[in-house]
């Protein structure tokens, strides 16, 4: 990735695209396995009452193999994740050699944020939604109502948080403008700038943190409807067994899990919606 590239997301998987490629297909195997561990284990449920042992063994084959993924994933990440964190500082150093140091150093810290969200964020974004299209798959199997009350409440949950996309956008937008004086702010002003300044950080991050917390407030009513729903509609299945009972409540659980993963995930692109332009602003 040259210097005088664009300095995006997009830029640096395909600068990196090797690299990263081996550590997406790691998460998508490690969670696969754990989003088909609740099917398994309702069927060694079933399978200890009628005292055989084949799906146990099966549920064990399937643990080891996602700690030797989940561990190697972790080892792998780290080193590579390392490497691309040098390349992108210092691709945006040469970006900004006529910038006051101020805007060099906050952005210097900005680009990590590009590389922390393929190395943190993302992860869990695909074990989002690789544990989304299993519920919805899984409680499709055992009747479609519960796939289509998923599905609702997924679809609802995505509209609320548009609805807050763009105060977002602005809020971010503030709060990074005020990191950039900081460097401004130690080396001339006197203590009382700096504490003008460190309270106008608080105020951001609070009225951040606020807006955040409306929408999870929101987000988990819709989620907890989702679980009454389908508790409900549970006992409307023909004659249901133990594993089938356990299966079905544990994916409706870990679909609020899931969905409340998205959220985080969009308010941190929104974010890094605003460093992207910074990074490469003319």
């Amino acid at each position: 990735m040259s210097a005088l590239q664009t300095i995006s997301l997009a830029k640096i998987v395909v600068g990196h695209k090797h690299k990263i490629s081996v550590t997406w297909l790691l998460v998508i195997a490690e969670n696969l396995l754990m989003a088909l561990l609740p099917l398994f284990i309702g069927y060694s449920i079933d399978s200890l009452m009628n005292n055989q042992y084949q799906d146990v063994l099966i549920l064990a084959g399937v643990l080891t193999a996602l700690v030797i993924v989940a561990v190697a994933r972790r080892i792998y990440d780290t080193r590579i994740y390392g490497d691309i964190r040098v390349k992108v500082g210092l691709d945006t150093d040469s970006r900004l050699r006529s910038r006051p140091v101020s805007t060099r150093s906050a952005r210097l810290s900005m680009s990590r944020e590009l590389v922390d969200f393929l190395e943190h964020d993302l992860p869990p974004l695909l074990t989002a939604i690789i544990q989304l299209l299993v519920t919805l798959i899984v409680l499709a199997s055992f009747s479609p109502w519960l796939a289509m009350s998923a599905g609702g409440a997924g679809l609802l949950m995505l509209t609320i948080y548009a609805l807050f996309h763009q105060s977002f956008v602005r809020l971010n937008a503030r709060l990074n403008s005020q990191v950039e004086r900081q460097v401004n702010v130690l080396s001339s002003l006197p203590p009382s700038g700096l504490y003008t300044h460190l309270r106008k950080l608080k105020a951001r991050e609070v009225k951040l943190s606020d807006t955040e917390a409306a929408l999870y407030g929101i987000v988990f009513m819709v989620l907890f409807a989702f679980v009454l729903t389908n508790l409900l509609l549970t006992t409307q299945l023909n004659t249901p067994s133990a594993g089938q009972l356990f299966a079905v409540v544990t994916y409706s659980l870990e679909f609020v899990e899931a969905a409340l993963l998205l959220p985080i995930t969009l308010q941190t692109l929104s974010r890094l919606r605003d460093i992207h332009g910074r990074l490469n602003a003319a």
